[in-house]
């Protein structure tokens, strides 16, 4: 499944959008996903909790799919 997210200003951080979209219910568990290496950032595994994500890309958990677009 993929869900399109409306980025406000410049960016958003990735352990913010795991958040924002229901993905992970939880900062703590944001950041536990992306420390354990389950999230990918335009196909490529991303550990970075504050990655700055900004429209155009796509991040991936569990199967689900974030494409991040313009506001």
């Amino acid at each position: 499944m993929t869900i399109t997210f409306a980025v406000r200003g410049e960016y958003i951080q990735l352990d913010q959008l795991l958040k924002a979209t229901g993905l992970c219910e939880s900062g703590g568990a944001a950041h536990a996903a992306i420390a354990e290496g389950r999230v990918r950032v335009d196909a490529a595994v991303d550990t970075r909790k504050r990655a700055k994500l900004r429209p155009g890309q796509t991040v991936t958990i569990a199967g689900e799919s974030v494409e991040l677009v313009a506001e």
